[in-house]
Formats: structure tokens, C-alpha cells, sequence
């Protein structure tokens, strides 16, 4: 099976993609294009899913789309969303219209900081009762079945959440969503079996912006103890071979390349 890494390039799908294997979290890319879509890709957005709950982790422009190659949109448990920028959030907007008038559901679970909770009324009007929106903040912590999700705030303008997903076997997910250097994936905790992270520059623009190269992503992943690291927000133009290079250098071990519709297995390692 070929997919898109964030960049727009076409790639055959890693072994990581090996469906049906036992795994307590698996974690699906919707879209990993950082800022905005490469061609024929989309923005950030993620399906986890586990214990019998799905999540859709960010819902950039494009991953309502794909979201549907891979999940009934009436099964969907959970939406969490990261930060008010619209390459993480908007296509929770045409999903709210679908449950709200065509495929009618009531309390869908939605979590995100308050602006982005603001700006979804401003354009939808009334959220309730299609979604059951649920402000979070830096230090907050919800369950979602055998999923427990704790938030933490990043450095990133405006308030932005990194997330990490445990589920009751022990296995983990670490999302950094978007930072700059000032804050590090080690701030999820130890004990992290895949992190995501963003790795939207190239190296020749370390500390320009709130964002990471993949070399401080990889530092950052290596220094939290990481099992696995997946980088991804790579923008469009920037060389992501070069990019996983780089990561992996910085991370000491190997480093897979998020690619939309790849489905990464997660198990837990206790040692």
C-alpha cells in the first residue's frame, strides 16, 4: 500500500502498518502535513484507538476525509482538539453539521481549550446536544473508557495541549502537538511507548518560531525515554528524508516518518 508523508511525497506504508495485531493502542494518521496540506495530504489528525474507544486526535482540514477510510463516523467516541490554529481543529465544524442534522447523534465527547470551544460557536452556533463540549486545561485529566487522557500546556501561542493517552494495560501515547523548544516531551511523564511529535522545520531554521526541527525532536523524545519515536507537522517543501535523518541521529535509535493512513501498533515494554 503507498501513502503521503507530510511533505506530499508518495511512500510505501512501513511494516508498522501491520493490521491486526493485538495491541493495546493503535494510533492511525489521518493527516501530518504541518501549517498547511501538502498536495493530495491534509493537516494534523490522528485516530487512536483502544479498549473499544476511539479517539479522533486533532481534526485538521482534510482528515474528516480519511477518518472515514478507516472508522464508521457513527462509532466515533471522542474528539480532542489541541490548539485554536485551524491546521489542528476545523473539520470538527462539518463533523458537528453531520451529526447535528444527517447522521443525528447527541453527546458526542469533544475536548479542547476554551478558544477553540469559542471560535466552533462563532461559526456553528450552538454546539449541545450533537457535542458534549468539555473545556481542558494545562494539568487536567479525563478518563474516556480504559483511557485515561492527561493535557499539558506547550510552548505554542495560543494555549496549546500536548496529550498523553494511557490505557489500563500500561501502554501509552505522547502527542507533543505543537511546541517550541521551551517545552519537552519528557513534561508527559516517563514511560511513553510511541511519542508523536512535530518536527515542522528544517535545521536551518532552529529557534525561529514556536516550532521543532526534527533534531530537537529528537533530543526531546531521547530525553523523556521514549520506546518510539514518530515525527510529524513536517511542512511542506521540507526534505522529510533529511528530517528523519536528522531525528534519528538525535534520537539514538531508528525514527518512523508519519505518512497518512499508516496504522502504528502500540504495545506496552515494562522494562
Amino acid at each position: 500500500m503507498l501513502s503521503k508523508p507530510c511533505n506530499g511525497d508518495t511512500i510505501a506504508l512501513s511494516m508498522s502498518e501491520s493490521v491486526g495485531v493485538a495491541a493495546g493502542l493503535t494510533m492511525t494518521v489521518l493527516g501530518c502535513s504541518g501549517s498547511y496540506a501538502a498536495p493530495g495530504g491534509a493537516c494534523s489528525g490522528y485516530l487512536v484507538e483502544g479498549a473499544g474507544v476511539s479517539i479522533w486526535l486533532d481534526a485538521g482540514p482534510g482528515t474528516l476525509a480519511n477518518l472515514q477510510r478507516h472508522l464508521d463516523l457513527d462509532t466515533l467516541d471522542a474528539i480532542v482538539l489541541t490548539h485554536a490554529h485551524p491546521d489542528h481543529w476545523v473539520d470538527a465544524l462539518p463533523y458537528h453539521n453531520v451529526v447535528r442534522y444527517i447522521r443525528k447523534r447527541v453527546g458526542v465527547q469533544v475536548y479542547s481549550p476554551g478558544e477553540v470551544r469559542r471560535l466552533a460557536e462563532e461559526v456553528n452556533g450552538r454546539l449541545d446536544p450533537a457535542f458534549d463540549w468539555t473545556v481542558v486545561r494545562d494539568g487536567d485529566r479525563t478518563r474516556i473508557g480504559a483511557l485515561t487522557l492527561s493535557f499539558f500546556r506547550t510552548d505554542h501561542g495560543p494555549e496549546t495541549l500536548a496529550v498523553r493517552i494511557d490505557h489500563d494495560d500500561g501502554t501509552s501515547l505522547g502527542y507533543s502537538s505543537d511546541t517550541g523548544a521551551g517545552w519537552s516531551i519528557s513534561e508527559l511523564g516517563a514511560g511513553l511507548d510511541l511519542a508523536l511529535c512535530e518536527a515542522s522545520l528544517p535545521l536551518d531554521q532552529e529557534r525561529t518560531v514556536q516550532h521543532l526541527t526534527a533534531r530537537q525532536a529528537g533530543i526531546s523524545a531521547r530525553a523523556a525515554g521514549a520506546r518510539r519515536l514518530v515525527i510529524t507537522h513536517i511542512q511542506p517543501g521540507v526534505d522529510s528524508a533529511e528530517s528523519q535523518r536528522q531525528a534519528t541521529t538525535a534520537f539514538g535509535a531508528p525514527v518512523e516518518l508519519a505518512a497518512i493512513d499508516e496504522r502504528y501498533e502500540i504495545t506496552h515494554d515494562p522494562t
